[in-house]
């Protein structure tokens, strides 16, 4: 359970923690775009390269990207065997009988493979060197434009803010659980599928009832501060735009660019 990354914050003093919130949200949504551009696996290089070149900026750990990326190890195979069993295109490279894998099934999986996979390295690095507040404050002002059709803009950015903040509590409050019913005896890795379901009901069930009564102390301590959502608000903190902002902007467009470049000769 501790492998899981998205979602915490590295307090780390470099040039891409110190970029504006907004520019990063920005910046992730065109990258996200750009993924989905069917540049083949040329077009998925030129945005890892860019990728890495700001994992590398903000000082972070590779170690801590790959444990992002393990939890979708059962997603992957799951997707293997179901391009596997489904497509039938390309050349037959394995056969079984009257079964037989073919090429254009482990091509469709690495084209899922790669782009989950930056998927989450673009996610994981928006997460780890931005704070929670800041993620917030940015969500809401690039939603402002939409307050007047009746969007509730520091609604939804107060929402996915405390979602992202929650995750690395749930995921140690989940370990702890799972230790706690492992010196009683429940064993979640042995015995037989019934056993196993009850053993997973016995971890799923306290984890529920913890996540609604930290729920409930986040609401009364909101309250008791006098949050009022609708309300009008004072900033502590005013957002600015600077020129590395600019740059990390025209730098992605750049990416979209030669992905857009590449698509087209293909």
């Amino acid at each position: 359970m501790k492998n899981i990354a998205l979602g915490r914050y590295i307090p780390l003093n470099t040039p891409f923690h110190r970029l504006d919130p907004r520019a990063k949200i920005d910046a992730m949504f065109l990258m996200l775009i750009a993924i989905f551009i069917p540049a083949g696996f040329i077009g998925y290089g030129i945005i890892g390269v860019a990728v890495v070149a700001c994992i590398y900026l903000a000082g972070l750990k590779f170690d801590f990207i790959v444990k992002a990326m393990k939890p979708m190890m059962f997603m992957l195979v799951f997707l293997l065997v179901v391009n596997a069993m489904v497509i039938k295109d390309g050349v037959a490279l394995v056969t079984l009988g009257s079964f037989s894998i073919y090429s254009g099934a482990i091509i469709q999986t690495l084209y899922i493979t790669v782009r989950l996979m930056l998927m989450v390295m673009i996610t994981t690095l928006l997460t780890a060197t931005t704070k929670p507040l800041d993620l917030t404050l940015g969500i809401e002002c690039l939603l402002a434009p939409f307050k007047k059709i009746g969007v509730p803009a520091h609604e939804i950015a107060m929402m996915i803010s405390i979602a992202l903040r929650f995750i690395p509590t749930l995921i140690e409050e989940t370990d702890r659980i799972i230790k706690a019913q492992t010196s009683r005896g429940v064993d979640l890795d042995e015995g037989s599928l019934k056993e196993k379901i009850m053993a997973v009901l016995s971890l799923i069930v306290p984890l529920f009832v913890s996540a609604f009564q930290k729920a409930e102390d986040l609401a009364n301590a909101m309250e008791s501060r006098g949050y009022a959502p609708g309300a009008t608000r004072t900033r502590y903190k005013v957002l600015k735009w600077t020129t590395s902002d600019t740059l990390l902007i025209v730098g992605t467009i750049v990416v979209i660019i030669l992905n857009v470049g590449v698509w087209k000769l293909l």
